[in-house]
């Protein structure tokens, strides 16, 4: 017997999620699933909301992304959906991850501190990096610890005042009080402050922290530790590792104690703020009624009889079992090249679900350019929809009816150059989402 549901959405990352939330805001009595195999990307992600910091031709970074959308080329994500369904898909996102991101109070591109001291345009960012922007003037410190060789505090500092910020900023590496390995995931880092595990007199002391008493929480043997270090400084940043379950509590604290105010630069992967966005989402699928099915890949599908263009039924494979699911609409959200949506051989690029076509040079000499640096061709290959963001076959007919596609799948747009991959899997998730619900009816 197949699974039924009105709307089924393939792929668990911000498209994916956003589309299955969109579709279940559209038609409240909707049966909308989500299928997904593997751990979305966004463990990996920044936690940063990018809808466009450089425009296509290199301008940037951009202070408002919105003027610039509306020059983009035929067939970017962004004009086919249009300006109008970025707004409501921006509302939408800040609806579901309420105070938890700050920048929903304007068009304007937010200049945010990353770990290797660059500066990155982005329209939303979590409250924790609020506090460090780099349009604030305030002097600032950024803390680094010996154990975290991913975040060179002093490096960081140099090319952010390299950069031409309007504060001054130092850099500083400390001993993390209670972790001496130097492979402890940031997840060790933020449960011992969310937890704010007591820290030793041995441990206290070779992070040259010297206490009245003997033992005291992690959360004050940090600031202990920093509160020394601190000058004129009025901001302190950390690597993105203050907490996770209680993360406004530990930096709330941490700011007490040491009287400043107190942010979180986003790092590289594992990402706390991604892995922080990813619960939040789940948290809303669950709240809003979706059903998730995961660590299932989608093996097949077979379309209605008599040649039908409408997908009948797509089939996954748990544990060895092929377990058919039917849905009225579906949404492709697997992911480009680094999330395996799309897969290259030396003969072509294949969509490894339903085998749409894919726009590429023939020769593949032609997907990439010999400079390293360079515009490389292949980063804009993927699915070519149309307006209703329904993938297009070689002569430009939709493949199905009932499929539409959201997210890195997508081509037309280099979201790494552009700095645009959140905003595209937003915009094309709400889309998707919406659009499916009100034709499952």
């Amino acid at each position: 017997m197949a699974i039924e549901d009105d709307v089924l959405v393939i792929g668990g990352g911000l498209a994916g999620a956003i589309a299955a939330l969109s579709a279940a805001d559209a038609d409240r009595g909707a049966r909308v699933r989500l299928v997904t195999y593997k751990q979305s990307t966004l463990r990996h992600a920044s936690g940063l909301i990018d809808v466009l910091g450089y425009a296509p031709d290199g301008e940037g970074p951009l202070a408002d992304p919105f003027p610039a959308l509306e020059g983009l080329p035929r067939g970017h994500p962004y004009e086919r959906v249009g300006i109008d369904a970025v707004r409501e898909a921006l509302d939408f996102f800040d609806g579901v991850v309420g105070d938890a991101y700050a920048g929903g109070h304007t068009d304007r591109n937010a200049l945010v501190p990353t770990h290797g001291g660059t500066v990155k345009p982005t329209a939303r960012y979590p409250t924790s990096a609020a506090a460090g922007l780099a349009s604030d003037d305030r002097d600032g410190l950024l803390v680094g610890f010996e154990t975290l060789p991913d975040f060179d505090a002093p490096l960081a500092a140099a090319h952010l005042e390299a950069a031409g910020v309007p504060f001054d900023c130092r850099g500083v590496t400390l001993r993390f009080p209670g972790i001496v390995r130097d492979d402890a995931k940031v997840t060790r880092y933020a449960h011992l402050l969310d937890r704010n595990e007591r820290v030793g007199a041995d441990a206290l002391e070779e992070a040259a922290i010297t206490t009245d008493g003997g033992e005291i929480g992690s959360r004050d043997a940090l600031a202990a530790a920093v509160r020394d270090r601190l000058a004129d400084e009025t901001r302190v940043g950390f690597p993105a590792i203050l907490g996770d379950e209680r993360a406004d509590e530990v930096r709330a604290d941490l700011a007490d104690a040491l009287g400043v105010d107190v942010f979180e630069v986003p790092m590289g992967p594992p990402s706390l703020p991604g892995i922080r966005l990813e619960e939040m989402l789940y948290d809303a699928l669950e709240a809003a009624g979706v059903r998730v099915t995961s660590g299932v890949p989608v093996v097949d599908y077979e379309t209605s009889a008599g040649g039908s263009d409408r997908i009948a039924r797509v089939v996954v494979d748990r544990h060895g079992a092929e377990i058919p699911h039917r849905a009225e609409q579906y949404v492709l959200a697997t992911g480009g090249l680094v999330g395996k949506g799309i897969e290259a051989d030396r003969e072509r690029f294949v969509e490894q679900i339903f085998d749409c076509h894919v726009p590429h040079a023939d020769d593949r000499y032609d997907w990439f350019v010999d400079d390293v640096f360079g515009e490389q061709p292949y980063a804009r290959f993927g699915l070519a929809p149309d307006h209703e963001l329904r993938p297009l076959d070689a002569n430009g007919d939709p493949e199905f009816a009932n499929l539409r596609a959201a997210g890195a799948v997508l081509g037309g747009y280099d979201y790494a150059a552009e700095k645009s991959g959140a905003g595209v899997s937003i915009a094309t998730g709400y889309v998707t989402g919406t659009r499916a619900a009100e034709e499952s009816g």
